[in-house]
């Protein structure tokens, strides 16, 4: 007989989000459901602003990701009003750009994701010397597993367990049967997870340097930036370099070799393999090196099919939502998007509670309308966006920045290609994109310190016609996956404004023909070892790192109005 389980909600993840999924006898998910029960609703509020003001609004979007939606709603009004900002605020845009990317993906596997591979009080078992020399298999000089560090994170660890409060790393499933790693193993991750807190803040002043502060910066302007004064300070210059090496180090020594080991021992484990939801990925040209150069390009593969990349054509994007809580269900283009809310609500059922019992529950009217995240599709078809996306597009187009360091990976791990397709895939695209920011970024900063010498603008002169109608759009790659926001102005305000964020294209919910985003089928198929632990489920939708608060924001379940704010838009 079939069984509801709810997950609800994902924890360690930015905003909330639901996953409902069907298990037979044998407790393999035959129906997958994942939804967003908050609203997000930025696009009503940028209607009849001044264009110019809105990135400080859709930055607002998210806590994590700030920095790619001021970048987006700055550069879609450029792109409407036909403006090429200077060389040097493009690199620096690179620059805070990078930050944010390695802020998100060492942030996102040690404190997000890495319970779901980390037997954490496994640690304690751990013999600190063989560690110590285990690190020594994954690279020729690990970062922070030293016997003397390793005895050390073992006895904080030994704290928090003698208090029987586990603090950060309370609520896991230790103990469960799809852990792999070995208790030298955890010991070894566990201390990069501690060094990563101190690692984090030193990369997000990287992004204050020429953000003037983080998450939320200031410094981006349409037309450039503002920042000219760091741009020709040598010290703030040279702060931003030292200090990018030294998050670049943690990657190569820590994260990198982190990923290695996870690939050797997780290879066998057929709950991380096989899942790849969606196969056909979609990609944007990203983080611009110099001129004429990008560290990234886009493309689509479609099916799962390696041989062949399609350039993107943006008239192809459509927002659906058939069981979305709009009320418009029709396919639109974004530039014609409606974000009309349609809240119809839960339905009365059941589900298995955590002690294994049937429970009543409220839950998913999946035969109608269950979630606040609409349905994006390419040609009408679902998409996977995310740097397994961006890896694996840009690892089929040849490009040079991105081949080598694949291939290092899958020779070191012993994994086949298609491995990547898959939630450990995932988990070590995001790992591999890392590690070419990393390793490339410098090239940015050597290339703005050496056009500064010859060219000080950081700023577009520009006008706004009152008298015209623009629209435009920015799209790119964020750490999470394609970001697009879309832009119609006219009498000098925004008419229409909408975002298709990553998050919106993995977690859709079904379409009109009933297909669901690739959190939907990533999960169909999974067997789930303890429906009172469903660890699985949890890996694999942290994989994606969802940003449901970019998806979507806040409203009351009952109807009722929260607050209401009017605002001057003339002031």
């Amino acid at each position: 007989m079939s069984q509801k389980i709810i997950v609800d909600p994902i924890t360690r993840i930015e905003g909330h989000l639901r996953v409902e999924v069907v298990v037979d006898d044998d407790n393999v998910v035959k129906e997958a459901y994942t939804g967003s029960t908050l609203w997000r609703g930025i696009e009503t509020i940028v209607k009849g602003r001044d264009p110019r003001d809105v990135a400080f609004m859709t930055q607002r979007i998210c806590g994590v990701c700030t920095f790619s939606h001021y970048k987006a709603g700055i550069v879609a009004v450029e792109d409407a009003l036909g403006i090429t900002p200077p060389l040097n605020a493009l690199l620096t845009r690179t620059l805070m750009n990078a930050a944010l990317f390695l802020h998100d993906h060492i942030v996102h596997f040690y404190q997000l994701h890495a319970l779901d591979w980390v037997d954490v009080v496994s640690a304690l078992s751990a013999d600190v010397k063989k560690a110590s020399d285990l690190a020594f298999a994954y690279t020729e000089s690990p970062y922070a597993t030293g016997a003397d560090k390793l005895l050390e994170v073992q006895q904080r660890l030994k704290i928090f367990v003698d208090k029987g409060n586990l603090g950060p790393f309370a609520n896991a499933y230790y103990g469960h049967s799809t852990y792999r790693f070995n208790p030298e193993q955890n010991l070894i991750a566990l201390s990069h997870y501690l060094e990563c807190l101190r690692i984090q803040r030193i990369i997000a002043q990287c992004m204050a340097i020429f953000g003037a502060k983080n998450p939320h910066p200031q410094s981006l302007t349409v037309g450039g930036v503002t920042c000219i004064m760091d741009l020709l300070s040598p010290t703030r210059m040279g702060e931003y370099m030292e200090k990018f090496k030294e998050v670049a180090d943690f990657v190569n020594r820590g994260y990198y070799p982190d990923l290695i080991m996870a690939g050797k021992a997780y290879a066998e484990e057929g709950s991380v393999l096989n899942d790849v939801g969606v196969a056909s990925l979609y990609t944007f040209k990203e983080m611009q090196l110099g001129r004429d150069e990008w560290l990234f390009e886009g493309g689509i593969i479609k099916d799962g099919n390696l041989s062949k990349v399609y350039e993107v054509e943006d008239d192809k994007i459509t927002e659906e939502a058939t069981h979305s809580w709009y009320a418009d269900n029709e396919p639109l283009h974004p530039y014609d998007g409606k974000t009309n809310p349609n809240y119809t609500g839960l339905i009365d059922g059941e589900s298995i509670d955590h002690h294994g019992n049937v429970a009543h529950t409220k839950n998913f009217d999946t035969k109608g309308k269950y979630s606040w995240i609409k349905a994006p599709r390419y040609e009408g078809k679902p998409m996977q966006v995310g740097p397994l996306s961006n890896i694996v597009v840009n690892y089929a187009k040849g490009n040079k920045n991105v081949v080598p360091v694949v291939d290092a990976f899958l020779k070191e791990t012993g994994l086949p290609l298609e491995a990547v397709l898959s939630t450990l895939g995932r988990t070590a695209a995001r790992c591999i994109e890392a590690k070419i920011i990393a390793d490339n970024t410098l090239r940015a900063f050597d290339n703005l310190v050496e056009n500064l010498k010859v060219d000080e603008s950081t700023c577009a002169p520009y006008v706004i016609d009152n008298s015209k109608e623009y629209k435009g759009r920015y799209m790119g790659h964020v750490p999470r996956g394609v970001l697009s926001h879309w832009c119609r102005i006219k009498n000098g305000l925004v008419e229409n404004w909408q975002a298709v964020v990553p998050s919106t294209w993995n977690a859709s919910p079904k379409d009109a023909n009933n297909i669901g985003g690739s959190y939907e089928q990533c999960l169909i198929g999974l067997k789930i070892a303890d429906v009172k632990q469903p660890l699985e489920i949890i890996r694999k939708i942290h994989s994606y790192d969802p940003c449901i608060a970019c998806a979507v924001h806040v409203m009351d379940t009952r109807g009722n109005n929260l607050s209401e704010y009017k605002v001057n838009v003339n002031l």
